[in-house]
Parts: structure tokens; C-alpha cells; sequence
């Protein structure tokens, strides 16, 4: 055994619950917890891509399809924890859709659909975790730079993450005598299957014409990658970050900052 085998991983034994885990961000943050020690659950609403994320992690690592908007499915997930492993240490609440509507089209449908997954889902899936959720453990939330600036075309969805931020904050005092941190996430521009002509609904150049518009907007000048947001929220379900909660970190490359 090398030196740095026995070192002890930060997530050493810890069970761990990501929606929304069979790509893009929650998937690079099922591989990065696991690599830390964890156990892992995933979910997602198409079982095919859930079998395929559990193949890549490899191990340590059991997917359960779940829409998160269905308060029945996310009594099955926590049954399913509640029956293997009894316990909940780290919750990732990442599951969350996208979609285009300028304001003189949004429509009841699309309305109903952004916030029945991003707000009432999120929610749910925090309340239902907390009765397996151990003391002194560590809530993680997927808001968006969306919650703080305006982009045309998505005040829907960038109400929903200005929701969620409200969340971290609540939850914090909530659940400060169980010790219990609530922190928020917020991406930038990540390059992630969401973030494509497909997942936006969009033509192939009226992608490439967004991307370039964001890119040239980030400090940094280019989008981010799926496992610079899992190391950010591996740090905050960590001890590393046992003295932060209620705070919203940027993972943006700057361009929410300036």
C-alpha cells in the first residue's frame, strides 16, 4: 500500500443521492464522489441512460429511475436508500430542465413544466430526503447565473433558479440545529449535453451564435467543463467546506461577477 493509499478520500463512507445523475454535470459529480470514497445513487427519468452512467462509474454506484416532479417516484428512491443503506449523508439536488421562451410566448404549459421540475421536484426531493438525512451532513442545490442576471428568452427557468437560491438561504436556518449545511451551485456556461442545438431547441446556428455571444462574454473566454462544477460541489458536501452554508458559489468563469 503506497502513502498516498492511506490517506484517508474526504467522502470516505458517505452515501450519497445526485439527481439527475445519468449525464452531463450530475454524472462528472457521481464519478468525482465516488473517486472520494462515497456511495452512490443516481436518477434520472430514462432507465437506458441510467444504466449506461452506472457502466461508466464502474462501481460503488446504483441508479434509480426517478422523475423528481413525481412525489411517488421519490418515495421508491428513498425507500430503495432507506432499505440498503438507511441513511443519507450528501444530497445533490441537480435534477433540472431548460427551455427557450421569449415573454410574449410563454404559455401555461411551459410554465407548469420548468417550475413542476425545477422548484416543486427540487423541493420534494429535499423534504422526502430528510428523514434519512444524518445529522451534520451536507445539502447541495443547482441554481444558475439565469437567478442573477438577465438573458433573453428564459425568465422562466431563470425564476427557478432564483428560487432555488431562496432555498439555500431558508433551509439554512431551518436546518441549523441538525447541523445540516445548504449550500447553492451556480453554473455558467457548461458544456453539457443540455447545453447543445438538441437540448436547447435550437438550430445549429442559432446555437453556435449563443455560444459565441456567452463565450466572449466569460473572463475566461471559453465554457465550462461538467467536472469543474463536480469539484466544486465535491468540496461542498466535504468537511473541507465544514464552516460554509447558505452561500450560492459561482462556477461561472467570472462572467456573473463583472
Amino acid at each position: 500500500m503506497t502513502q498516498t493509499e492511506l490517506i484517508p478520500k474526504r467522502l470516505d463512507g458517505r452515501i450519497a443521492v445526485i439527481t439527475g445523475g445519468n449525464s452531463g454535470i450530475g454524472l462528472a459529480t457521481a464519478h468525482r464522489f465516488v473517486q472520494e470514497g462515497a456511495y452512490v445513487y443516481i436518477t434520472g427519468r430514462r432507465q437506458g441512460e441510467l444504466d449506461k452512467a452506472v457502466q461508466q462509474i464502474g462501481r460503488n454506484a446504483m441508479a434509480v429511475q426517478d422523475d423528481v416532479s413525481n412525489l411517488a417516484d421519490l418515495d421508491r428512491l428513498y425507500d430503495t436508500v432507506k432499505q440498503q443503506k438507511g441513511r443519507i449523508d450528501i444530497l445533490f439536488a441537480n435534477a433540472g430542465v431548460f427551455e427557450f421562451a421569449p415573454v410574449g410566448s410563454i404559455t401555461e404549459s411551459h410554465f407548469d413544466k420548468i417550475f413542476n421540475i425545477n422548484v416543486k421536484g427540487l423541493l420534494f426531493t429535499v423534504l422526502k430526503a430528510l428523514p434519512l438525512f444524518q445529522d451534520g451532513g451536507s445539502i447541495i442545490l443547482t441554481a444558475s447565473i439565469g437567478g442573477s442576471k438577465g438573458f433573453e428568452g428564459v425568465s422562466v427557468y431563470a425564476a427557478t433558479k432564483a428560487a432555488i437560491r431562496s432555498f439555500a438561504r431558508s433551509w439554512t436556518v431551518d436546518l441549523k440545529n441538525r447541523k445540516i449545511r445548504v449550500n447553492a451551485v451556480s453554473p455558467g456556461a457548461i458544456s453539457t449535453p443540455m447545453a447543445s442545438s438538441t437540448g436547447m431547441g435550437l438550430s445549429t446556428e442559432q446555437f453556435e451564435q449563443l455560444k459565441t455571444s456567452l463565450v466572449n462574454a466569460v473572463p475566461l473566454g471559453r465554457m465550462g467543463y461538467p467536472e469543474e462544477i463536480a469539484q466544486a460541489v465535491s468540496f461542498l458536501a466535504s468537511h473541507d467546506s465544514s464552516y460554509i452554508t447558505g452561500i450560492e458559489l459561482f462556477v461561472d468563469g467570472g462572467i456573473a461577477q463583472i
